[in-house]
C-alpha cells in the first residue's frame, strides 16, 4: 500500500499540533524524516505525521529527545512514572496478609485484574504461611 496523502508543512504543523520552527529542528537532529522535495515543492506524507505524534506522546510523558531517538530507532519504548500533580487522586489497596504483614497495591498501576489481585494476595499469603512453617 502506498502512501499517496501528501501535506504542506502548514498542514503538517495544524495536524500535529507543532510549531514549524520545531519541525524544522527535528528534522535537523533526525527526529523526523526530511521532506519530500525542495523548497516551497517539500512535501511530507502520513509517515512524518505519525512521526511528529509519537514524539509528541513521548515528549508529553517527560521523556527526553536523546532518549525518543533512541526508540524511534527500536530500542523498546520506556515506561516513565506520570509525575503527581498537587491535588492529584491515588487509590491503593490495602491487604492484609496476617498480623503485622500488609501488601500495598495499586491494581491499575500494576495493571492487575481483581483476579490477578486475588491471585497474588492468595500466593503472598502461602508464601508467608509456608515461612511460619518453617519456624516452628
Amino acid at each position: 500500500m502506498t502512501d499517496t496523502k501528501t501535506f504542506t508543512l502548514d498542514d503538517l504543523c495544524t495536524l500535529s499540533d507543532t510549531p514549524k520552527r520545531t519541525v524544522r529542528y527535528y528534522i535537523q537532529i533526525g527526529l523526523v524524516d526530511r521532506p519530500i522535495g525542495e523548497t516551497k515543492a517539500a512535501h511530507y506524507q502520513t509517515r512524518h505525521l505519525d512521526q511528529l505524534l509519537k514524539i509528541r506522546q513521548f515528549s508529553d510523558a517527560g521523556i527526553s529527545l536523546e532518549r525518543i531517538r533512541e526508540v524511534l530507532s527500536g530500542e523498546a519504548p520506556p515506561l516513565p512514572p506520570r509525575q503527581r500533580q498537587p491535588g492529584s487522586v491515588e487509590v491503593r489497596s490495602h491487604l492484609l496478609i496476617a498480623p503485622g504483614v500488609e501488601l500495598q497495591i495499586s491494581p491499575e498501576e500494576a495493571g492487575m485484574s481483581p483476579e490477578q489481585v486475588r491471585a497474588l494476595v492468595r500466593a503472598v499469603i502461602k508464601a508467608h504461611q509456608d515461612l511460619q512453617g518453617e519456624k516452628k
